[in-house]
């Protein structure tokens, strides 16, 4: 008896389970009072693709997403960073998305989109994090200090990514710079890649990758603000073909041709690139360093809002808005990718927890969030082919150039 009756209890157990997930909530503002969450029925985009909307209640008012599922299984799928063709440059994801032929996509990390506390420094349009494309890494994270976009749960830094093995399996992981500077003196450690901002008395390497953009706002911000001022120490170089070829006393703009490095200085970095003189030997290195094993062929950064299922702590459970997400279940074998609508009547959107529980009772296991409001885009290609069409209404009435998206590729 005692047996049957804590089967009955399990079973119980479980279907409560089930009942909360499909049609369930969370507690919001610490309540036990629930939202329901309404799927619809999924449309087919092609093999081991989906597209959905879904409706909810956040705190704030109802908010309405679009939803794409990705069967990371499936040997006709692949997924890969967007981008505008460099660093420090946007792009809108309808543009991206159609110069690259995907399924879908949406719009990826937080970036660098203002400069208003610099006046005269350029925005670079590039991303706080890392990124990898077609297994080749763009650029290394920004210092935490530097960031742009809502406050991060404890724990968590810039170097966070979501990204996908060369093993096709989805996972969440952190990418470290690793680099150098051999000099006639000695070495130099490196700070800095592609990023549009260093830490004080750092030295950072820029790439053709770079693009054309100012590399003033490198030197912009303190380690503990990011509207602190623009260094007064600054120096410039370029590497070419293993040597010094010229040099500056505060960094430019413009293409970095190819085979060749540009290495800026802020404070005591700078004073370590004067150093050095035209026809010196300088060989710059640098590698992201995955904290899990495995090579990334794909990696956007932002932050983690769910692991193993359970919520991240210290998110801000006051503030609303549009928000884009990123899930992985099944091991890292399947992918969802969330994009909340903008339209007026559901722009008051969902705080980054009721994010969170979204992604969780759609089936994630893990949840990353990446850039949202103005920036939040899906975009999706029929079965037919023709150019992607803009799924959600974007919140500031239009599309807006991004640094960066996940785009979902369907092969013959």
């Amino acid at each position: 008896m005692g047996r049957r009756v804590r089967r009955v209890r399990a079973v119980t157990a479980v279907l409560v389970a089930w009942v909360s997930l499909i049609a369930g909530g969370p507690a919001w503002a610490g309540t036990e009072e629930a939202s329901p969450l309404r799927l619809e029925a999924p449309a087919s985009l092609g093999p081991g693709v989906t597209y959905r909307g879904l409706s909810l209640r956040g705190s704030h008012g109802p908010a309405y997403g679009h939803l794409l599922t990705v069967d990371l299984r499936d040997p006709h799928v692949s997924v890969d960073l967007l981008h505008p063709g460099a660093v420090a440059e946007r792009a809108r994801v309808s543009q991206l998305a159609d110069r690259r032929g995907v399924v879908g996509a949406v719009n990826g990390d937080f970036f660098n989109i203002t400069e208003t506390q610099h006046p005269g420094v350029e925005a670079t349009g590039a991303p706080v994090g890392p990124a990898i494309a077609d297994g080749r890494a763009l650029k290394a994270a920004v210092p935490d200090s530097q960031r742009f976009g809502p406050a991060m749960p404890r724990g968590v830094t810039t170097e966070d990514v979501l990204g996908v093995g060369t093993n096709g399996v989805g996972r969440l992981d952190r990418l470290t710079l690793e680099g150098s500077l051999r000099t006639p003196d000695g070495e130099l450690p490196l700070n800095g890649f592609n990023q549009y901002a260093l830490p004080m008395d750092g030295i950072g390497a820029f790439t053709p990758a770079w693009g054309r953009a100012s590399r003033m706002r490198a030197t912009c911000g303190t380690d503990t603000d990011r509207g602190g001022p623009c260094s007064a120490n600054t120096y410039e170089l370029t590497v070419r073909r293993g040597r010094v070829a010229t040099v500056a006393q505060r960094p430019g703009r413009g293409p970095i041709a190819q085979g060749s490095v540009v290495l800026v200085g802020r404070e005591d970095g700078a004073r370590e690139l004067r150093k050095l003189s035209v026809g010196d030997r300088v060989t710059v290195g640098q590698h992201l360093r995955a904290r899990r094993r495995g090579a990334l062929s794909f990696a956007v950064g932002g932050f983690p809002v769910l692991r193993g299922g359970r919520t991240a702590s210290g998110l801000d459970p006051v503030t609303a808005a549009v928000r884009t997400a990123a899930g992985l279940a099944s091991h890292g074998r399947r992918l969802y990718l969330l994009a909340l609508d903008g339209d007026p009547a559901y722009r008051s959107g969902l705080t980054v927890p009721e994010l969170a529980w979204t992604m969780r009772a759609i089936g994630a296991v893990d949840a990353f969030n990446l850039d949202g409001g103005g920036s939040t885009t899906l975009v999706t290609r029929g079965r037919g082919g023709g150019r992607p069409v803009v799924r959600n209404h974007p919140s500031g009435g239009a599309e807006r150039p991004v640094a960066n998206g996940i785009g979902v590729f369907i092969s013959p």
